[in-house]
């Protein structure tokens, strides 16, 4: 398990380059915001979230019952409850949320980037 990071995955990394790219100003991990988003854009009051496919639990209820332990499956159920509680709060605040899943970046990079292009530059 400390192999495992909270911070500065592959994932994260990619997007990271991305954003760059673009040349937008970035904060990372606003300790302030609900859920610590990965990417926070103050000025335009847009955060980028990068999930993971496990932790998150992409299309959990299809693979959830395969999980040996119950202890996974709880932890991953909380980790959507919060993601979901989180990105309500975010947007009831004001903020714009964009999720980019592990899977997009991996199997449609090209489509997510376009995606995160047009989130941060539309108004």
């Amino acid at each position: 398990m400390r192999a495992i990071r909270a911070f500065g995955t592959k994932p994260e990394l990619i997007v990271e380059n991305w954003i760059r790219r673009l040349r937008i100003s970035f904060e990372r991990h606003d300790h302030s915001l609900p859920g610590r988003p990965d990417f926070v854009f103050p000025r335009r009051r847009k955060v980028v979230l990068v999930h993971g496919d496990f932790w998150h639990g992409w299309r959990f209820p299809l693979w959830s019952k395969r999980l040996e332990h119950r202890y996974w499956r709880a932890k991953i159920e909380r980790n959507r409850r919060y993601d979901r509680l989180n990105r309500r709060a975010l947007r009831r605040r004001g903020w714009r949320v964009l999720v980019i899943w592990e899977h997009q970046i991996r199997k449609k990079p090209y489509e997510t980037c376009l995606k995160l292009k047009d989130f941060l530059r539309a108004e």
